[in-house]
């Protein structure tokens, strides 16, 4: 039989714990959900490799 005593020291630092568990979440579920609408609202996807691109040239031609 153990004896647990929690103050209210106790009480405090896991509301803060639970708080920044909460906040930690939404964040992270935030990142995901404009990650994906990043993802599924992109076009073509062209990287960046120092080589002429076509389709930009039209664009700047016209």
């Amino acid at each position: 039989m153990s004896i647990r005593v929690e103050s209210d020291m106790h009480r405090r630092r896991r509301s803060q714990n639970i708080g920044v568990a909460v906040c930690l979440v939404l964040f992270i579920g935030l990142v995901m959900v404009l990650s994906l609408v990043k993802i599924t609202n992109s076009g073509p996807v062209e990287g960046y490799d120092h080589a002429p691109r076509p389709a930009l040239a039209d664009e700047v031609s016209q």
